[in-house]
């Protein structure tokens, strides 16, 4: 059996509430069976989200401090607590219909974290887990991913973000996931100089469609969007 088509799509840098608004969207067009299965694949510029299970406390600087750095704080549909995206840091939102992948959301989020526990084996030698406890990626006692999912009509979206160049120094302004005692790590800091974030960009695509057996097919932003406009769904 031929594995199913995924469009991988490489927005860049882009920021966090439009692509929340992409993310609602593409869900309700894949909860239709008006697009196939999508990865966003991503950046941010430096902002908190909040997740449904997420408390404020966790953040541990000042509204005047963060819009002073230009840092927004949204609240997200996502599980979890409190989390920090900014540059050099991979974001994916994979809005896929579980129905053809198992419907099983803990698979589903053991499967994402499958995806970084094979990459960072596989092509850098290290040796990172899961924790059952907590949701992620860990190389020792420090995340170097996070996983965070909403789902709707089996339908997913939010996803993971994944340290490669990360300003670690960032995280100070939260408790990253709302675990005091244990740390958050980057690849970048893990193999002691910055990382190509491009190539890293290929490795996930490359775990990805090898973990969740489908085809890849890379489409263009402009191309992906302009096709989406013209989609139209209850």
């Amino acid at each position: 059996m031929a594995n199913m088509k995924i469009s991988v799509v490489k927005l860049g840098l882009i920021e966090y509430q439009t692509a929340f608004d992409l993310q609602q969207k593409l869900l309700k067009l894949r909860q239709q069976g008006l697009i196939e299965d999508v990865l966003l694949l991503l950046e941010h510029p430096p902002v908190i989200t909040v997740g449904v299970n997420g408390k404020e406390t966790n953040i541990l600087v000042n509204e005047e401090v963060l819009e002073q750095r230009g840092v927004k704080v949204y609240h997200a549909n996502r599980g979890g607590d409190v989390t920090y995206h900014g540059p050099g840091q991979i974001v994916g939102y994979p809005i896929l219909n579980l129905t053809n992948h198992g419907k099983d959301v803990r698979s589903y989020i053991r499967r994402i974290e499958e995806i970084f526990i094979r990459l960072l084996k596989e092509e850098y030698g290290l040796i990172a887990d899961r924790d059952t406890a907590y949701p992620g990626v860990w190389v020792g006692n420090d995340k170097i991913v996070a996983v965070g999912c909403a789902m709707k009509r089996w339908v997913t979206m939010h996803g993971f973000a994944f340290n490669v160049n990360t300003c670690l120094e960032h995280f100070h302004w939260i408790i990253s996931c709302g675990i005091s005692n244990r740390g958050v790590t980057s690849l970048e800091k893990l193999l002691e100089m910055p990382q190509d974030i491009e190539k890293n960009e290929e490795l996930v695509i490359k775990h990805f469609s090898s973990v969740f057996q489908v085809e890849p097919i890379i489409v263009e932003k402009e191309e992906f969007l302009k096709k989406i406009t013209g989609l139209d769904y209850e």
